[in-house]
Order: C-alpha cells, then structure tokens, then sequence
C-alpha cells in the first residue's frame, strides 16, 4: 500500500495514509467512522488501488453492499487478482442475490484461489445454501479435508463454527454442541462467540455482576451500612464511646470529692483539732477535758460575779444608772455558750 502512495504527491499521500491508517483501526468497532474516513481517502485518491480496496472494505462492514461491491470490482479491474471474488460473492449475498453467490462458487477464478480463499469461498456458498432454504446441503458443502484436519490455521475456528451452526439448523444438536467446543478451542484470537454458544447448549446463563448504572449510582451515594447487623455494631461502637466518656467523668467526679472531703476533714481537724473516728479511750478523754472546762467556767463565773457586785456597790454609791443595755448585769448569756453560773446550773 505504501508503494502504491508513491505515486502521489508527498503531502498528498501523507493525507491519505492517515485516512487509511484510521478505516483500519475503526473498521470492526465503528464501522460508520470507518466509512466516513474512506469516502474522505476516496476523495484524494480514487486511481489507488490500495484505496478503492479499503473503501470496499469499508463499504462492506457498514452493510452498504452495492458501493462494495463496485469498488471490490474496481480494484480486481486495476490488480488483475482474485483475492476478493470470496467477499464479491457474499455483496452478492447481501443484496439477496444468493443464487449469484453460487455461480461465483463454482467460477474458474475459485481455483486460483489459496487455501484460505478457498475455505471463504466454501463459507460462503453454504451462507447462500442456508439462503436459499438448503440446510442438508449446506452441511455437505462444509465437510472437507480442511475440515477434517486437526492442524489449526486463521480460519479454522470460523470453519468449525459455521459447521456447528449448520448442524444445528438440521436438528443434531450433540453434534453441532461438539464442534462448537472444537471452534472454541481454535479460536484463540475471539474471533467467534463459540463459547456462548456452546454455554447456552450447556444451559449456563452469565449475568454481569454489577451493572453499569447501578455502579454509577452506588459511586453517586454516600457509603451507608449495607445491613442491620453493620448499623448495630456501630450503634454498638457509639455506646462503648459514651460509656468511656461518662466513666471519666465520674472518676474526675470522684477524684474531685475526694478532694474536697480530705480538704474539709484537713479544716475540721484543724479547727476542733479532735480526731475523726476516735476510740472510746479518746471519747473518754473528751469528755474529762469538757468536766475540767465546765470547772473552770463555775470558778471564772463566781470571780465574775464577785467583780460585778463591787462595781454595783460603787454605783449605787455613785447614784449613777447602767449607759447601756450591754453593761447591765441582768442580760441573758450568749447563745454561742457563754459560761453560765453556779444558781442558774
């Protein structure tokens, strides 16, 4: 193909190249982009044979069989080769022409085919059997040496899977389940769905583990406990917090009082400087020391009361009253446990 671009202009070729570059990339996942590019080459280059080519093949994969197959005969016109009378044959096919198909099948030029045009050739003129309502004869058109062969070569796997297919359509199904099982094992580059069909014969369904949508929205959404069991463990967690929290606080609570009774008892002790607690010999002492006390207040009270009656005298001498309530000698003892006398005991 690069030898063909030659003889065009430099720019030019380069331009085309790319087009060409792409109608290969695009052509079996999108064969309308595909398209597109190869009318833009087309365009460029109608005289290349090595164009007219890929825009059959472009053509071809976009079911627009009638451009195909103008330009698969164009490019036959300017190489002079066969290679193409299989894919000719199946636009025939395609515009609902089986009955050409056939013709073509058994043309001269099938003979100049290789083993590979061949096999396609064969391909395609069981398609045109199945066509045309022939399903015994389309299982007898595929049974050949190529099929018989053990060796594996590029279109084994699609000539063991048409021979599956077609034995289906005739009602064997253990056999069309068993060469659909050989045209897995030859396909190592997926060019069938062998393996699908052999599942479905198996009675295996797949089902996608996470669809798409599903995926999106479950990415969309805030993560949330998928079960009750999740929400009671966290419920769970919640709890241990608070009760770690609340036994803090009571130890800080604890720890507080504490405090604050050994600083009152420290106060208390100081103040009545009097034991908490005591034994009985301590209360015995206690209760001397308060005998001794009440003694001495009898004696300090009869002193007192001695003191008072003098002054009186010297008052009543003098002619002079009490100044206040607080100096009179008839007020009542405080309540705070002043020491009373030996009459009023």
């Amino acid at each position: 193909m690069r030898q063909e671009l030659m003889s065009l202009p430099k720019t030019l070729a380069e331009d085309v190249a790319r087009n060409l570059v792409m109608v290969a990339r695009l052509l079996d996942e999108e064969p309308e982009q595909a398209y597109a590019y190869s009318r833009v080459a087309l365009r460029l280059a109608s005289r290349v044979a090595a164009v007219r080519e890929a825009a059959g093949f472009a053509s071809y994969a976009s079911e627009r069989y009638a451009e195909a197959l103008a330009e698969f005969r164009a490019t036959r016109r300017m190489t002079g080769t066969v290679d193409l009378w299989p894919v000719m044959a199946d636009c025939e096919r395609g515009l609902g022409r089986p009955e050409r198909a056939l013709e073509m099948a058994g043309a001269p030029e099938v003979h100049k085919l290789d083993k590979a045009g061949q096999v396609e050739m064969r391909l395609v003129a069981a398609g045109a059997r199945q066509d045309m309502g022939q399903d015994e004869a389309a299982v007898v058109t595929l049974q050949s040496s190529e099929l018989a062969s053990n060796a594996v070569h590029p279109w084994t796997a699609r000539l063991r899977y048409a021979y599956a297919d077609a034995l289906l359509r005739v009602g064997r199904e253990r056999e069309g389940r068993d060469w659909f099982a050989k045209a897995l094992e030859a396909d190592h580059n997926g060019t069938t769905d062998a393996s699908d069909r052999l599942a479905q014969l198996d009675g295996v369904e797949f089902v996608d583990a996470i669809d798409e949508d599903d995926a999106a929205e479950s990415e969309s959404e805030p993560q949330r406990p998928d079960t009750a069991d999740e929400a009671a463990d966290d419920e769970h967690d919640a709890d241990d917090t608070d009760d770690d929290v609340s036994d803090d606080d009571v130890s800080d609570d604890d720890v507080s009082d504490d405090d604050v009774s050994d600083e009152d008892d420290d106060e208390t002790s100081e103040t009545s400087e009097e034991p908490v607690g005591g034994t009985d010999e301590s209360a015995q002492d206690e209760d001397d020391s308060d005998d001794e006390d009440d003694d001495e207040g009898a004696h300090d009270a009869e002193g007192s009361d001695d003191a008072e009656k003098a002054e009186q005298k010297a008052e009543a001498a003098d002619g002079a009253a009490p100044s206040s309530f607080l100096d009179s000698p008839f007020r009542e003892p405080a309540a705070h446990g002043e020491p009373k006398s030996d009459d009023e005991d």
